[in-house]
């Protein structure tokens, strides 16, 4: 048997909210793919057509990249949920020294 936790006197209404819950969830899951595969879409055909400049494609797809991450991140891998602190500040702070590490180079090359 689950081990169910019951937040009021009423099981049913309990599982009714969470299934309200799941279905709201699944919703933004699907809505996000889609925004997912519909900029995926957005970067293949920026690509394909050659009339659009090299200097203009590249910041448009690293910006649509950073997106897309941000979707996996509270999305898919449920960041947005409470208890993710935690984790949060490892991955920010990875990110943090990844940045700083990625303009030190830059700022070396270019000196």
């Amino acid at each position: 048997m689950a081990n169910q936790q019951s937040n009021s006197a009423n099981p049913n209404l309990n599982l009714e909210y969470r299934r309200k819950q799941n279905a709201e969830e699944m919703k933004h899951q699907v809505i996000t793919f889609s925004m997912m595969i519909f900029f995926t879409l957005i970067a293949f055909a920026m690509v394909a057509m050659e009339t659009i400049s090299r200097w203009f494609i590249i910041p448009v797809i690293l910006l649509l990249a950073v997106i897309q991450v941000i979707f996996q991140l509270y999305y898919f891998m449920h960041m947005k949920h409470k208890g993710h602190e935690t984790i949060a500040l490892f991955i920010y702070s990875g990110l943090t020294v990844g940045l700083i590490t990625v303009l030190v180079f830059l700022t070396i090359v270019w000196l």
